[in-house]
């Protein structure tokens, strides 16, 4: 197997004969150009980084053309983190402080996002073309985890049903993770012929969790993927399949903003004009700025034309 080392990347494999399949991957050009768009502290840029390794992990293996948009609401210093990734690993990310916050270097989870205690971890699963019968799916679980793997592996396990773990690491120059599955009995599992028993299912996953116990953060933060695989598992009988290449992506649009100004109304859009005369629109994820005047905005009333859309995190400003 010959990878692009150029490219982030995201390898996926499978434990030969057992319902366990596991994913490694690394994202780093992505991952400073998320970045680029935003100063953040040293905390929540980590915080940030291990939600976007995660969110691209768990968007591997949508079994639809859509986007998994990850967000964690919290009480304390950090108000929001939104990553959103699709199918083809096109991946966004931002995130909001309160006002005034103050955040500590060696800040944790809880000081930043939880401090109260009524933090919440949202997922929406939201097919990019909406047929009948498939409709955006949203799962909202409390915050239970010292750590963001650890808040994760939680939410699968109560919505999903589904034994994952993780293992993330995040600093300004990437942002690497690790993620084992244990898969339900009977699982169609692509490029396997048999399974095991259950006891051995069982086994092979129980073993796959101790190995990937052994990462400690400062290796993942560190170490290649390709290295880390075969560190890890190179006693193991695995399949390993060709790699995926994450990819930073916004789709924000003139359109979507627009769609957004609509859902306002016109009545709180006239009023927005009438106190700073243009609205100026900034997308929270890419900082593209779209500007609306009084004309503009009469044109987007005037219309008939209503389009579904999921608007970009924004600012208005004049």
């Amino acid at each position: 197997m010959t990878t692009d080392t150029s490219k982030d990347i995201l390898q996926k494999f499978i434990f030969d004969n057992a319902a366990v399949r596991g994913e490694l991957v690394e994202i780093s050009n992505a991952w400073r150009e998320i970045q680029s768009r935003h100063d953040y502290p040293k905390a929540v840029r980590a915080l940030l980084g291990e939600m976007v390794a995660a969110a691209a992990l768990l968007s591997a293996n949508l079994k639809f053309d859509g986007s998994i948009v990850m967000q964690i609401h919290g009480d304390g210093p950090v108000k929001l983190l939104v990553v959103d990734c699709d199918a083809n690993l096109h991946l966004r990310a931002t995130a909001k402080l309160r006002d005034g916050a103050m955040v500590a270097d060696d800040a944790s989870v809880t000081d930043l996002l939880n401090a109260g205690g009524k933090g919440r971890f949202v997922i929406t699963l939201d097919p990019r073309d909406k047929v009948p019968g498939q409709q955006p799916y949203q799962g909202v679980v409390p915050l239970v985890g010292d750590n963001i793997a650890t808040i994760i592996e939680n939410y699968m396990l109560r919505s999903e049903q589904m034994d994952t773990r993780l293992w993330l690491a995040a600093d300004d120059q990437v942002a690497r993770g690790l993620l084992l599955q244990k898969l339900p009995r009977n699982s169609a599992i692509e490029g396997q012929v048999k399974q095991a028993t259950e006891e051995e299912d069982l086994e092979t996953w129980n073993r796959a969790v101790m190995l990937g116990q052994t990462l400690k953060q400062p290796e993942l933060l560190t170490t290649d993927v390709a290295t880390l695989l075969k560190r890890l598992f190179w006693e193991e009988t695995i399949r390993v399949f060709d790699p995926l290449h994450p990819e930073f992506h916004c789709s924000c649009s003139r359109e979507k903003v627009g769609n957004m100004l609509k859902m306002l109304g016109k009545e709180e859009v006239d009023s927005a004009l009438h106190d700073l005369g243009e609205l100026g629109i900034n997308c929270d994820f890419c900082g593209k700025h779209y500007g609306f005047d009084a004309v503009d905005c009469a044109q987007l009333f005037a219309s008939d034309t209503t389009a579904d859309a999921v608007a970009p995190a924004s600012d208005v400003k004049h």
